[in-house]
């Protein structure tokens, strides 16, 4: 039902996919005929809602639960996800993110609270990455690898003190590039998005004070949505359109990063007071 004729059949594992931007990656990719695989850590119910929607449009999809800065659960993920698709041509390591948030500055950040927060945002992308490439290798699949990155790799976010969270992004750019020059030899793309404020499930924790400051930082005069990152996410994981791109961070940020101090909305009243 509604199965595209041009399937392209590529076995896609996409990390945190039981909301926001990772479910809409998920089911990008299963609209254009590819089949999934569906990580979730917590939201059991929300991945396989993903997964239901992904078998409606008629490809195969299957829920893996794994917390990913865990080494060992990533490799029990890829074993089963292996073990039913056999390969990988495309994984995207979106699985992040820093919302339960300590209080006070970075002196009295606890260390445990450093050290879930790089496992999460950066160790994931690493230990998944590295699987996927052995499979990859061993296969001769000339596949990609997408990192989602954030905004805040690029610019600090300190008000909600998310030091660890800001250096993690900020590596896993970094990860782009040497994993990305490293593994084109095999003919394995790595390539990196960095959204900014995307309005999602998850957004809805901001009340209406907070999402207008956001706001005034952002140029293009409106909050992202899933549908600014899919299309990239797809476009990237093409090796006919994307094939020379490798080791690079696109920022979709509505121009935020280029001056995250101005308050553009303010700006635009001074200008038109003059």
């Amino acid at each position: 039902a509604g199965r595209k004729k041009d399937i392209m059949n590529r076995h896609v594992l996409i990390t945190g996919a039981s909301r926001g931007i990772g479910a809409a990656i998920a089911l990008a990719f299963a609209r254009q005929g590819d089949h999934v695989g569906i990580n979730y850590r917590f939201d059991r119910e929300g991945a396989r809602k993903v997964c239901d929607e992904a078998q409606g449009i008629g490809v195969q999809a299957s829920i893996y639960q794994a917390d990913v800065g865990n080494a060992e659960q990533v490799e029990e993920m890829f074993s089963a996800f292996i073990e039913e698709f056999k390969t990988i041509d495309v994984l995207v390591n979106n699985a992040g993110g820093g919302l339960k948030i300590p209080e006070g500055g970075f002196e009295k950040m606890p260390l445990s609270y450093w050290n879930e927060m790089i496992a999460l945002n950066l160790n994931g992308a690493a230990y998944c990455s590295s699987f996927a490439v052995k499979n990859m290798k061993e296969n001769g699949i000339k596949g990609a690898i997408i990192n989602i990155s954030s905004v805040h790799s690029v610019i600090t976010y300190v008000k909600r003190k998310t030091f660890p969270y800001c250096a993690a992004k900020a590596g896993l750019n970094m990860l782009t590039k040497t994993m990305g020059v490293d593994v084109i030899r095999l003919g394995i793309r790595v390539n990196a998005i960095a959204p900014g404020f995307i309005s999602t499930s998850a957004t809805t924790r901001y009340n209406k004070e907070e999402l207008d400051a956001f706001l005034r930082k952002i140029p293009a005069g409106r909050l992202g949505n899933t549908q600014d990152i899919t299309p990239l996410v797809l476009f990237l994981a093409d090796p006919e359109k994307s094939g020379f791109i490798v080791g690079q961070t696109f920022v979709v940020d509505g121009g935020q990063s280029i001056d995250g101090t101005i308050d553009y909305m303010l700006l635009e009243e001074q200008n038109g007071k003059e």
